[in-house]
């Protein structure tokens, strides 16, 4: 067995508000394995993903609402915010900081640009139901960042920007946070993306972000690209010493890993459409099979300088799971 790896690294349990859909678990579930996973003492924060038609699901802020009043202490976020470019700003940051306030300053919000409309007509439908043209996505998305950061500062705001505008908004409240956390989730495809591509991309993470948020990335180039982001960051003057990186993670504990990986991707077929997910790409986003198969991915990550693994738990007992990623895998990561 591998030795004990020091905590570096503060765990996340994912909700999965889509699973609800297709009887993987009841949003009473989800609700006990918060109140679970603050109650175990190693995990630091509780997400849950977000789409509005693309992929149906109980909307992300009413749950984090419900999931503030659950809790007491573990951080509340997104993994991520896929509707950002489709949602007001102003509106936006007004339930933020609402949310913020309730959960007494306990939220990090994570955005992306969500999927563009050639990725299969629920995407393209979507987009056009809410107004919003393809692409427009990534630049609406850096845009609003700004567009909350201003409306959650002392006094009125004011913006005239190529998507928003508006003049002396003093939104109140604000948030309990001096400074809510906005991390950028982005995921070039790694065997498709061009190196311009690439660097662009983590580019407007350095610029834009105060962390980075990734799923399906190999261990080499998760090093690679988190490196990279700090590096140019850094050339921007920007202090990177508590620049964060998630990973989004699919977890499913069985001593018989063929069973693992079957209940793995049956989830994510469930999730995501039958068919969507490669072999290759499944393998690479869960750590199935054995509590140290799955303790050596994730260690695997840290190495490589992921500071926020999030877990989220593929298959139908989800809470059992849970308790035994308590019980099994989380006390390696202790002294």
């Amino acid at each position: 067995m591998t030795a004990p790896v020091e905590m570096t690294a503060k765990f996340g349990l994912s909700l999965s508000t889509r699973a609800v859909l297709f009887d993987w678990g009841s949003m009473d579930d989800l609700f006990a394995m918060a109140d679970q996973a603050e109650g175990s003492g190693l995990f630091d924060s509780v997400w849950v993903g977000d789409n509005l038609l693309s992929k149906p699901r109980v909307e992300a802020i009413v749950t984090l609402s419900a999931l503030a009043a659950c809790t007491e202490r573990v951080k509340l976020g997104t993994i991520c915010l896929a509707s950002f470019p489709l949602r007001d700003p102003v509106l936006l940051a007004l339930q933020w900081a609402s949310l913020d306030v309730v959960s007494k300053g306990r939220t990090i919000l994570a955005v992306c640009s969500g999927a563009p409309g050639r990725f299969g007509p629920q995407f393209a439908h979507e987009l056009e139901v809410m107004g919003v043209a393809s692409r427009e996505r990534i630049g609406r998305v850096v845009e609003g960042i700004a567009v909350l950061r201003q409306l959650w500062s002392k006094g009125a705001a004011t913006h005239a920007g190529k998507y928003y505008s508006f003049a002396d908004v003093d939104l109140q409240p604000k948030p309990m946070q001096e400074s809510i956390p906005i991390i950028l989730a982005v995921n070039p495809p790694v065997a498709t993306a061009d190196a311009e591509t690439v660097e662009r991309v983590l580019r407007r993470v350095a610029t834009h972000a105060d962390g980075w948020q990734t799923d399906g990335t190999p261990v080499d180039t998760f090093r690679e690209r988190f490196a990279t982001i700090r590096r140019y960051a850094e050339e921007l003057g920007r202090d990177t010493s508590s620049f964060d990186s998630s990973l989004h993670l699919m977890v499913n504990i069985n001593e018989d890993a063929d069973t693992a990986f079957a209940e793995a991707t049956q989830f994510l077929g469930s999730y995501y459409g039958a068919g969507t997910i490669s072999r290759e790409r499944a393998e690479t986003w869960t750590a199935c099979g054995s509590p140290q198969a799955v303790i050596d991915k994730i260690a695997a990550y840290i190495e490589a300088g992921c500071t926020t693994p999030v877990l989220r738990f593929v298959a139908p007992n989800p809470r059992e799971q849970l308790q035994r990623c308590i019980e099994e895998v989380l006390p390696a990561f202790r002294h």
